[in-house]
């Protein structure tokens, strides 16, 4: 197969003009099927990488169930998402057991749908103060015998786990975590030191910049100045429209390059379906066009899929180059699968989506075939 016609992402140039070439599930130099798909007019890009979402099409991870997460999956599929790491919200450790042991036995099962690539864990090791749509029920002071319980579950798919550093005991838990799975700080009251000796003990990401935790102001630049200083922190950020304001939107690119910004949706199980009432970790989530909210308004995810994030990064302001780096490329690098996925050099999967000149999805590759 040849995909002929397009401007083909390159990590180094931006977009060339070339053809894309792959006659099975990895990308070659050539193609010698015959098969010619021409992308004229159009975008051609990696597929897509979402390392935080909680569900879509009326499923959710939480739900720990088998054919809620093939729904899932088969979704973000059909949105260009090729890899997907879905996060679990903030529950007891028997529901989060069963999650872990759900999302194992679909990757051995080799369900159809983006490829499991991991899970992420986003609670419940989190701040009461700053739990937003966490179950405050829940929460649980940061444990690192019990995530290496769940991880053990998971057999190996936890990439991602968050935690509150001002917690009693977080430091240590970073430190010991940060061994085997990338710690982000999330829904916390973390002042700029606080934030620093987290991500110096090891913490590398930071869980949807801005949302839940405090301000980035001249005198308190908080979790977000302390990742700014730390060359190595990664961050997510929620580009639907509806938590970051599209300035903010395109000071974060400034500030922190493409290369540190990993574009997540934060979907919850609305995504994909019609506006009405719906559940978000056992709280009732009333969704109406882009706005989901709890009773209290507090905002309860996001009904945007990560194909339609990027697509509004663009529309912000943001170089489509820049946009496509931080959907693909780097949130592959932040749970160590960019040996493989991610960009488009012959020997890694033959995983790409085609744009059209408007952005929209005109045709997904997953392991050289078109779906």
């Amino acid at each position: 197969m040849k995909i002929s016609g397009g401007r083909v992402f390159d990590l180094q140039r931006g977009f060339v003009e070339r053809e894309l070439c792959f006659d099975g599930p990895l990308l070659t130099p050539d193609s010698r099927d015959g098969q010619v798909f021409d992308a004229s007019g159009c975008w051609v890009i990696p597929g897509l990488t979402d390392v935080h979402f909680h569900g879509c099409r009326g499923a959710d991870l939480s739900d720990g169930d088998a054919d809620g997460l093939q729904a899932m999956a088969e979704y973000q599929l059909s949105r260009g998402v090729t890899q997907i790491c879905p996060a679990g919200m903030t529950l007891p450790e028997d529901r989060l057991m069963k999650v872990c042991q759900t999302a194992a036995a679909h990757r051995r099962e080799r369900r159809p749908g983006a490829d499991l690539v991991g899970i992420n864990l986003e609670g419940p090791f989190l701040s009461r103060a700053k739990k937003g749509a966490q179950n405050g029920e829940w929460l649980h002071a940061p444990d690192a015998a019990m995530l290496r319980r769940l991880t053990d579950a998971a057999e190996g798919l936890v990439k991602l786990v968050s935690a509150a550093p001002e917690e009693p005991g977080a430091m240590d838990f970073i430190r010991e975590a940060s061994e085997e799975v990338n710690v982000s700080v999330a829904h916390t009251t973390a002042d700029y030191g606080t934030a620093l000796d987290a991500f110096r003990a090891g913490a590398r990401q930071v869980t949807h910049l801005f949302n839940a935790m405090p301000g980035f102001t001249h005198r308190s630049p908080g979790v977000v100045g302390a990742a700014l200083d730390c060359p190595w922190v990664r961050v997510e950020l929620i580009c639907d429209g509806v938590h970051i304001h599209p300035s903010v939107v395109r000071a974060v690119f400034k500030m922190f390059g493409p290369e540190r910004v990993v574009l997540i949706s934060d979907t919850m199980r609305a995504a994909g379906m019609t506006d009405g009432k719906y559940d978000l970790g056992g709280q009732e989530v009333t969704v109406k066009g882009p706005l989901a909210t709890l009773a209290d308004g507090t905002i309860a995810g996001s009904v945007t899929d990560l194909t339609a994030c990027m697509k509004a990064a663009v529309s912000f302001g943001v170089p489509l180059a820049d946009a496509v780096r931080s959907a693909a490329v780097t949130p592959a690098q932040a749970i160590g699968i960019f040996d493989r996925v991610g960009s488009l050099e012959p020997g890694k999967r033959a995983n790409a989506v085609v744009l059209d000149a408007d952005l929209a999805v005109k045709a997904v590759f997953f392991h050289g075939k078109r779906v």
